[in-house]
């Protein structure tokens, strides 16, 4: 227990019979309940895992691979059928280190928060210690997620390193939330319209271990940023306009429209003047003012966003 609290540790694992043994025998004794779930894996990893003879240890097998958001969520589910008060998430291939997790855990088993995750972009060696391309990556969905989720003081969002509350699980819709690569993403979106508060704990990054990744980013940055504009449009449907109002969805679209005719007008004059055609001081004023307005309004509608969410620290 943590602070009074049941904590569990939710372990999503996809062929790691090479590590899994050893993440769980890492885990503290502070941690009463350890959950792993396999996802349909293709070596010995729930019997790696079973071998470990810690009593703790659960082993939950998904018949197909589903994915790893999917794993988290029966991961969850296990959790909050069993009434622990604290689920947190650690990867299978010991990246993750045991020693953290009291300072991930503790916020939220103090009640300080419903949501605590890991931070690895804070870190003094970052750039260093993780590879390059993957910082980029990171970086990159870390800002769309930002503005998709509401969560502008949260950074790493590809961190899985993260501890939740029973009382936020019961308010979730699990069903709903993406359960593939970008489930940390589409969850943050999920816990701002629960209004959840959400706390950023520094991490060090641990890489080089033997793991292995199956992110291909050339193709999970412009998928994942894809379901961040879908969840940006939910959150402001269900937020700011089902369930409560604020003109800040009125800003958003007129800067995203003024924006769009903007770039539209500007690229179709430039494509003109390259043919020969004259352009007129009237439509490069048009242009400008189209795009410095959609600017504007799209500025204003951040800054109501940042307002509106400044307490779910």
């Amino acid at each position: 227990m943590i602070a009074g609290r049941s904590v569990a540790v939710v372990v999503p694992a996809y062929d790691e019979e090479a590590l899994v043994g050893t993440t769980l025998a890492g885990i503290p004794a502070s941690v009463d309940r350890i959950i792993v779930v396999d996802d349909a894996s293709r070596d010995a990893t729930a019997e790696r895992a079973l071998a470990t003879g810690d009593s703790r240890v659960e082993v939950v097998t998904h018949e197909r691979n589903r994915g790893v958001g999917a794993a988290i969520v029966t991961g969850y589910e296990q959790a909050r059928a069993e009434r622990i008060d604290v689920a947190v998430v650690m990867a299978a291939d010991n990246q993750m280190d045991p020693e953290e997790l009291e300072a991930i855990a503790g916020p939220v088993a103090r009640g300080e928060v419903d949501y605590a995750k890991a931070n690895r972009l804070v870190s003094g060696r970052a750039w260093e210690l993780i590879p390059h391309n993957r910082y980029i990556g990171n970086a990159i969905l870390s800002l769309l997620t930002k503005i998709a989720s509401g969560y502008w003081h949260v950074a790493d969002s590809q961190a899985g390193y993260t501890a939740i509350s029973l009382d936020l699980l019961d308010r979730l819709d699990l069903e709903r939330v993406y359960t593939r690569y970008g489930f940390p993403n589409d969850l943050l979106v999920h816990l701002n319209i629960e209004n959840a508060r959400v706390r950023d704990v520094p991490s060090r990054p641990i890489y080089g271990i033997g793991e292995r990744s199956g992110i291909k980013l050339h193709s999970v940055v412009p998928r994942i940023s894809w379901l961040l504009v879908k969840g940006f449009c939910w959150r402001m449907r269900e937020k700011y306009v089902i369930r409560d109002f604020h003109p800040l969805v009125f800003f958003y679209v007129f800067g995203f429209l003024m924006t769009l005719a903007g770039l539209a007008l500007g690229i179709l004059e430039t494509v003109l003047r390259i043919a020969g055609h004259g352009i007129t001081a009237a439509t490069i004023v048009l242009v400008a003012l189209l795009l410095v307005s959609g600017s504007q309004f799209t500025l204003f509608a951040m800054w109501f966003d940042m307002e509106t969410n400044k307490d779910l620290r």
